[in-house]
């Protein structure tokens, strides 16, 4: 099984999860915004270059996200 790394940000309640190693600044092209009235809050999917996704961007992560993934995310 892959680990794929989560960072999380108590106070924006806001999470991002790294399919790809090594974002870089400016690495994502591409940023497709979900309808939040679909997904019931902001949750955003960056691309690179190539159309690959390399993260996703969750706004209100409490509410979206298993606790278990919070609580192992690496704090911002």
């Amino acid at each position: 099984m892959i680990e794929l790394r989560v960072t999380y940000d108590r106070l924006a309640d806001a999470a991002y999860i790294y399919i790809s190693d090594g974002i870089l600044p400016g690495g994502s092209v591409q940023t497709y915004a979900c309808d939040p009235g679909e997904v019931g809050g902001m949750i955003n999917l960056d691309f690179d270059e190539f159309g690959k996704l390399i993260g996703i961007e969750i706004l209100g992560a409490r509410s979206k996200l298993p606790h278990r993934i919070l609580d192992s995310a690496e704090r911002l």
